[in-house]
């Protein structure tokens, strides 16, 4: 069999395949091959106040002397074992299509004409009732310029089925920064930084296959998919010392739970001689501590789906996950019955809903401090549970939310109450 043969038939991870397509394999571009020189900027450049190099003191507040550093996590490799990797073809999928409606969309984007000839030659269009699919060139996809690049995928995304479109890899932060220890061949890093794009105010990535085209081998190919799950995460310390207020830090990092947990640790390293230093997942309730920097496994699948954004965001606190309904609409959401809508400051514990222009809920996340978040930013395997600056997530959701912010704080009286029904 050959080097890329058995990757050819599979689908993406979300399990989307195009029934009826034989996938024809390319052949490996050269590793000699030419492309971007290193002191070619990126398409896009989106930069960070935070970088895996130097620790960021946060600003003064309630939470203490807080100090971030940034590290990448990547999915192990029993995770990506479990999951089936893309197809080797590039292939855009329009549903409701016409050659017509292409046409005007490409011509809109800016696509060159000998391109546009390429990608409606007969041989490479597939017709499927209603639906058109083209099987672009990865040296076309390549050489698409930024604005073209963002208009067509913008609208290959509105569709589960183009699946790396509608759902790309975000590199959250500098690209420089997630790129600097992923030990991908200096070819391919230039190859992610010529093909990434805007989407909304975030860096996306949707050109996978245009990298398998790149690889000379199969471990290759697999290091190429354990990369493009590298997710950025902050990590929190916080200092104390002798003086350090802990009656103002607990009342802080218990998030008014009644029974927190934090206070031993928060004494014992307060009055440790000369101070001491203590990572902020300590001082999370138990679920979060669990889960942070974590991928989830497959005794977590719930109803037959993964862990959300929104079980993360209700179950923050609880001791027994559950799985809770959502209702798109915060002021409509039964569950918020036992939360109380709040403005800034935030606090520990803070459910964070991000709006869309409908006012339905987009995304959730969980306040820390120093407006950094708890979040996981999909519901698959391949998302984790970190810590983000509130902003990036906000720019994460920018294609579906807003920028408004509904913020609820949890009534503990009342949210024992509502746990304790059947």
């Amino acid at each position: 069999m050959s080097k890329f043969s058995r990757f050819s038939v599979l689908t993406a991870v979300s399990g989307l395949m195009l029934a009826g397509i034989a996938y024809a394999v390319s052949t490996p571009r050269p590793a000699s091959k030419s492309v971007a020189s290193k002191a070619t900027p990126p398409a896009v450049s989106i930069q960070s106040e935070f970088n895996s190099l130097t620790p960021t003191k946060a600003q003064s507040g309630p939470w203490g002397d807080l100090e971030w550093t940034t590290t990448y996590i990547e999915a192990p490799n029993d995770i990506l074992d479990g999951l089936r990797k893309p197809d080797a073809t590039p292939h855009w999928v329009f549903p409701d299509g016409t050659e017509a409606s292409l046409r005007a969309l490409f011509n809109r984007a800016g696509l060159a004409a000998d391109v546009q000839q390429h990608l409606f030659d007969p041989k490479r269009v597939l017709i499927q009732g209603n639906t058109l699919t083209l099987f672009p060139q990865p040296a076309d996809l390549e050489a698409l310029k930024p604005q073209t690049r963002e208009i067509i995928y913008a609208e290959l995304a509105k569709w589960p089925v183009n699946e790396y479109y509608y759902s790309p890899v975000i590199i959250a932060g500098s690209l420089e920064d997630w790129l600097r220890d992923t030990k991908l061949r200096p070819q391919l890093q230039d190859v992610i930084r010529k093909v990434c794009y805007r989407r909304g105010n975030a860096l996306a990535f949707s050109d996978l296959r245009v990298l398998f085209d790149y690889a000379v081998s199969d471990s290759e190919i697999e290091h190429i998919f354990k990369t493009i799950t590298r997710t950025r995460t902050l990590v929190g310390e916080l200092k104390l010392s002798p003086g350090s207020d802990i009656g103002q830090l607990l009342s802080y990092w218990t998030g008014g739970q009644p029974d927190s947990e934090i206070r031993p640790i928060l004494e014992a390293a307060g009055a440790r001689t000369g101070g001491s230093t203590i990572d902020i997942m300590h001082l999370l309730p138990p679920l979060a501590r669990r889960r942070l920097y974590t991928f989830p496994t497959t005794d977590l699948i719930a109803r037959g789906r993964y862990p959300d954004a929104h079980w993360t965001s209700f179950n923050f606190f609880t001791n027994s996950p559950q799985d809770p309904n959502l209702d798109l609409r915060p002021d409509d959401n039964h569950l918020l019955e036992s939360y109380d809508q709040v403005k800034p400051p935030y606090r520990l514990g803070d459910l964070l809903c991000l709006l869309s222009a409908k006012g339905e809920i987009a995304h959730e996340c969980v306040y820390i401090a120093d407006d950094v978040v708890f979040t996981k930013n999909g519901p698959n395997s391949i998302k984790p549970w970190v810590l983000l600056p509130l902003k990036e997530v906000v720019d994460y959701f920018s294609q579906s939310a807003n920028g408004d912010i509904k913020a609820y704080r949890r009534k503990w009286e009342s949210a024992v109450a509502t746990e304790a029904k059947p």
